[in-house]
Order: C-alpha cells, then structure tokens, then sequence
C-alpha cells in the first residue's frame, strides 16, 4: 500500500528522520509537533501556554495540508515535561477542537526535542480517501 507524504510549508520542518505525516488510506498519522515557530524556526516563548498553541497551530497546518481539520482528529496524545501544565492543556483543546472532542492520552517525559515542554502528535480519519 502507498502511504502519501505530508508536509506543510506552515509548519516546522522535522528535526530528525521523519515526516510531518503520513497518509494511510483514509487515515493521517500526524508526528508530534514541538513548539517551533515555523517561521522564525525557533521555540515559541517560554510559557507553556505559549508552548501548547503553538504545537496546535502547527498541527492544523499539517492537518490542513492533509486535506483536513483539527476536526478531523480522532486520537491525541500530549507529551508534558510537568503534569502541572495540564489544566492548561485542557483549556487549549477545548479552543481548538470541537465536540465531540477526540480520544486523548497525556504522557510524562524528562525532556523533549527542542527543550519544549511540551509535544503533540495525533490520528486524523477522513471520510474519503
């Protein structure tokens, strides 16, 4: 099966020997976007709000470029260096995703490429291939 590359000139180019996604049938596996801003190709500012957004806006320009939306999005998974910025990520979510809203996981980490806090990565699902 021929799996479609997906890159999005609105969002960061990989740091490593990956892709931003990958199209799987009707299926989109969305890499985890760290906190860069893509155009001036650094860290989004030090706060973690700051941080969370901008993983989000890098990931609805992947998603676009897929042919979709934050909408489209059935799985999510957060990558936290501090499980106190939770509530947090709750908050962004509920901006930037409708409901239903998707399946999500939270998971701890020591450190994170970039030196972000934190890192998001998802599954989008469209209807059509």
């Amino acid at each position: 099966m021929y799996h479609e590359v997906i890159e999005s000139p609105e969002a960061p180019l990989p740091l490593g020997t990956y892709t931003q996604a990958r199209k799987a049938g009707n299926m989109i596996f969305l890499s985890g976007q760290a906190p860069i801003d893509p155009v001036e190709g650094s860290l989004a500012a030090c706060t973690p709000e700051v941080q969370i957004r901008q993983c989000l806006k890098n990931l609805a320009a992947v998603a676009r470029q897929a042919g979709g939306s934050l909408d489209d999005v059935v799985k999510v998974t957060v990558f936290l260096t501090d499980f106190g910025d939770f509530p947090i990520v709750n908050r962004c979510m509920a901006e930037f995703f409708s409901e239903p809203y998707p399946a999500r996981s939270a998971v701890g980490a020591v450190a994170l490429p970039a030196g972000g806090a934190v890192a998001i990565e998802a599954i989008m699902m469209l209807e059509t291939c």
